[in-house]
């Protein structure tokens, strides 16, 4: 597995959405799935930006290399570029999702942040879309020219669809937020600050939605622990050989 680059201070200050920019979140499941889809890996050696959401994954990175991230959720990074956004005055376009969940998106944009222009897109829902879908999406796109695309089809399609087909967006900055979208919509409510605070939100999450999530957690869980053990044994022996 290769060491990835995090974004590791929580500083999302030297963010800028008017440079080009491709920003994708990583927690413990997309980990697993790093090492198993050789489209979606690729897709995230390819971003520009990689915040580590989740405390998973700020584990992962001290044990295996003694440096402490600050998790960063892709709730975080779309406040706060909504906020530049805010402040500059432009437009963002919202792909992903259903018709309900981006109508309250745009009904809550238009309070939140009154400078920003907001346009969406539901795509079919399809496990891979076809070259006329992606043409359909891309014009929709490119027609309205946006600063910021907010990318929320989960992990991995949101993030190989960015890879594939970011070279045709006339945009400025891509993110994949997945499930921000729901949040942000309130078609589903994020776990209190108290539990997110202590690093249970992924907890939280399990108890109230069990069918949709206890894969993730039950089944990638256990083989998460299981990479991090293999890399963390594979850095020991180079360790070893190289000092021997």
């Amino acid at each position: 597995m290769p060491r990835l680059n995090f974004l590791f201070d929580g500083d999302l200050s030297d963010i800028d959405y008017t440079r080009p920019n491709i920003i994708h979140t990583m927690n413990q499941y997309s980990y697993c799935l790093f090492s198993l889809d050789t489209d979606f890996k690729n897709a995230i050696l390819s971003s520009d930006i990689l915040l580590p959401d989740g405390i998973g994954i700020c584990f992962l990175n001290y044990f295996l290399y003694g440096k402490f991230l600050k998790k960063i959720a892709g709730a975080d990074i779309h406040q706060h570029l909504m906020a530049q956004l805010n402040y500059n005055g432009g437009k963002c376009f919202y792909l992903g999702s259903n018709e309900l969940t981006l109508a309250r998106i745009q009904d809550r944009v238009a309070i939140d942040y009154p400078n920003i222009i907001c346009e969406t897109f539901s795509p079919p829902f399809k496990n891979s879309f076809s070259d006329d879908d992606n043409i359909g999406m891309i014009d929709k796109i490119n027609a309205f020219s946006p600063d910021i695309l907010w990318v929320g089809m989960t992990a991995p399609k949101q993030e190989k669809w960015v890879y594939a087909n970011a070279a045709a967006l006339n945009v400025k900055t891509i993110a994949s937020i997945g499930a921000v979208f729901d949040f942000f919509a309130a078609t589903q409510k994020r776990p209190a600050s108290f539990w997110i605070n202590l690093g249970l939100e992924w907890f939280i999450r399990l108890i109230t939605e069990p069918r949709r999530l206890w894969k993730r957690y039950l089944i990638y869980g256990p083989y998460f622990i299981f990479l991090i053990s293999k890399a963390k044994a594979a850095l020991l022996y180079n360790k070893f050989a190289h000092s021997s």
